[in-house]
């Protein structure tokens, strides 16, 4: 049979023929594939005369087409639903595909054609698209090394490969962990406070891992999981935080502390090995921030506030466990724990302001949340329609396929949603392309969101919390920067911008959630049909503020452990040994040593740094909030939830994707540079 990847899918918008494939055509796909670029890249690199954009850039942004079909279909299988063939698969292309990428980058041929190119620029009567292309590929070359000596190009090679199998492993190991440690309740009596949709979900994941008369509580990415605010038993919340911690530091074959020191290591030394004091400054000079210091600047003026302000709230909660008054039958306490602090934290809402957020999911029926809540504000704000197609297979049984097309019908592209949690899909919640818009190769963008939501037993409503909520909202927030982005070259498509730039769609698209028209829309009782009541939603909106300290804290704590990591000199990176005491010292360096209020990831389970692709880059989110809420400032001013204001948003920033410089875009459509005050503001650290 003919491999599924060789050639263009036949299906609508190019969805890949999910039907058709097999793990056993991944490899071959993979093979050929790089062989395919190996060839294209020869001919570029061998041409004869003076270099054109024609044969040079734009030749190598056409150059493998094959190698790109699979590894958008592979690398979602890897991180969605994997198993031990893909995971092996996965171990072993990760050197290659890192030693395939520097043959390209390192290639002195290539690099000679680029900088003749670049020199003369001027000449070339380039496109401000391709002006930008040409920019940002020779920019790309020099930051991968091409302007390196042999001997330094060759120990460049040695240690991408090795980082490439040690982020892999970190990846496979931390998930191998995180199912290891899911916490199994046999007792019933232990599990008071958790709703019915939520008994459901453990007891469907206690069978799916063939436990009978259990509960199983399976852990999310992040340090605090959901449920402690919900569980009234003490002890079990105790399991489920210490679980969580213990993720990646209990030795054995799961342990990721020996993978933590030697990325790090090795990413100093390339770091240095590339002309840069560490790795941050190597990775935010291809970033808006520009340098370390840069990032430091707002993080240190967000770090001493954000810490004061936990302090206080943690005086709150302790006032209200010294009284006992959490629950009849609660003991008085005079400390809180980590395991304990949203238990009270939730208590101190209830009283302060009257919400119970637990309330609240049975207005949040998943898949009215979707049609009414998310893809109506797309509607509203782009004019965009989206019709589900049963007929076409998406990547897992629950994905499901809508297809999205403009107000009069004409095509956008797909989008796919994969909703709930298993053990083969990592934690956590992200959008992958699946096929890239361009206009060069004719494409049209496919993207797919993936989520965590715990899978309820048949026949009863998937019901989603508020921080669900917000995700959904935040990733569908991704899924349109790429299904709006319109560029020539793929490598513009889409999420293509810089890494700090990236979650400032997605954030924005968190506004909606919200607003009143949105939420009238959606927020409607599952079993009696009643919209939410206007008073709680008052009272939401008036105790969002509330508890900020704490989210900052645990937020700001992991972003600065990035930049500790990623901040060390080769020599300062050799000295450090045991993971724990680095973690303590750095927290304690910016007042965020917090027992109460752990960071949101720590080392050993912090994926986005050591696996995920944001290493020295954990602080875009923030960074990419001063953009957000100084947008969500504007969308107030003009007209908010408007076709016109959301057609200025879509044509200046998400229709560019990467093909400008991302700053230039947001002054064009903001007509200034952001201010920081908005920010402050909504995290209450004005």
């Amino acid at each position: 049979m003919t491999n599924p990847f060789l050639e263009p899918s036949p299906l609508p918008y190019g969805l890949p023929p999910y039907a058709d494939i097999t793990d056993d055509d991944f490899l071959p796909a993979f093979e050929a594939g790089l062989a395919q670029q190996r060839d294209e890249v020869e001919a570029i690199a061998s041409a004869p005369g003076e270099p054109t954009f024609a044969d040079t850039v734009e030749a190598l942004e056409r150059s493998g087409r094959v190698l790109a079909r699979v590894e958008h279909v592979f690398f979602d299988k890897a991180s969605s639903d994997s198993n031990e063939a893909t995971d092996a698969l996965e171990l072993e292309l990760a050197p290659r595909l890192a030693a395939h990428a520097d043959a390209i980058h390192l290639d002195p041929r290539l690099w000679r054609r680029l900088d003749a190119l670049h020199a003369r620029r001027d000449e070339l009567d380039l496109t401000p698209e391709q002006d930008y292309l040409l920019e940002r590929t020779v920019a790309d070359f020099v930051r991968a090394g091409a302007a390196l000596g042999d001997d330094d190009k060759e120990a460049l090679r040695e240690l991408n490969q090795r980082l490439s199998t040690l982020t892999t492993r970190f990846e496979k190991h931390l998930l191998a962990d995180t199912n290891d440690l899911a916490v199994v309740v046999r007792d019933p009596a232990e599990l008071p406070g958790l709703s019915e949709g939520e008994l459901g979900a453990a007891a469907a994941a206690a069978r799916e891992r063939g436990l009978d008369d259990a509960w199983v509580i399976t852990l999310v990415l992040p340090t605090g999981h959901p449920l402690l605010a919900s569980l009234d038993d003490p002890a079990l919340r105790e399991r489920v935080m210490t679980a969580s911690l213990s993720r990646g530091r209990r030795g054995g074959d799961h342990d990721t502390r020996e993978l933590v020191l030697e990325i790090a290591r090795l990413r100093a030394r390339r770091a240095v090995l590339l002309g840069f004091p560490d790795h941050a400054s190597w990775v935010t000079a291809g970033e808006t921030a520009g340098s370390p210091a840069a990032v430091a600047d707002l993080l240190g003026r967000l770090a001493a506030p954000a810490a004061r302000n936990a302090r206080a709230e943690l005086d709150e909660l302790r006032e209200l466990a010294s009284e006992g008054a959490g629950e009849a039958g609660t003991e008085p306490a005079s400390e809180i724990g980590a395991a304990d602090r949203a238990w009270w934290a939730e208590r101190v809402r209830a009283r302060r302001f009257d919400v119970d957020t637990a309330v609240m999911r049975d207005y949040f029926e998943a898949d009215r949340v979707l049609h009414d809540g998310v893809l109506h504000a797309a509607t509203r704000l782009y004019g965009l329609r989206f019709a589900e197609r049963p007929d076409l297979v998406g990547p897992h049984p629950d994905a499901r396929v809508f297809e999205v097309t403009e107000e009069d019908g004409s095509p956008v592209g797909l989008y796919v949603l994969d909703l709930y949690t298993r053990d083969s899909k990592r934690g956590g919640a992200w959008m992958n392309p699946l096929v890239s818009q361009s206009a060069l190769l004719g494409l049209a963008p496919v993207v797919v969101n993936n989520l965590n939501v715990s899978k309820p037993a048949a026949g009863s409503p998937t019901l989603l919390t508020l921080d669900e909520v917000t995700t959904l909202f935040h990733e569908f927030g991704h899924a349109l920067h790429g299904l709006l982005a319109r560029v020539t070259y793929p490598s513009f498509s889409g999420t293509n911008v810089f890494r700090d730039f990236v979650e400032f769609p997605s954030q924005v698209n968190e506004m909606w959630m919200l607003w009143p028209e949105v939420l009238e829309n959606y927020a409607v009782h599952h079993v009696t049909g009643e919209r939410m009541p206007q008073e709680l939603v008052d009272r939401l909106v008036a105790s969002r503020t509330w508890g900020e300290g704490f989210a900052t804290s645990e937020y700001l704590a992991s972003a600065l452990l990035d930049q500790a990591w990623h901040t060390l000199s080769p020599a300062a990176a050799d000295r450090v040994t045991d993971v724990g005491s680095f973690e303590q010292e750095a927290l304690a360096a910016v007042g965020l040593d917090l027992a109460a209020v752990p960071p949101r990831y720590s080392s050993t389970y912090f994926a986005h740094t050591f696996s995920g692709g944001y290493d020295a880059g954990y602080y875009s989110y923030i960074w990419s909030e001063v953009l957000d809420a100084d947008t969500v400032e504007w969308f107030r001013e003009n007209g908010g939830l408007s076709r016109e204001a959301g057609d200025r948003f879509r044509s200046r920033l998400l229709g560019v994707g990467g093909s400008r410089d991302p700053l230039d875009a947001y002054r064009d459509f903001r007509g200034r540079d952001a201010r920081v005050e908005p920010l402050l503001e909504r995290r209450g650290l004005a």
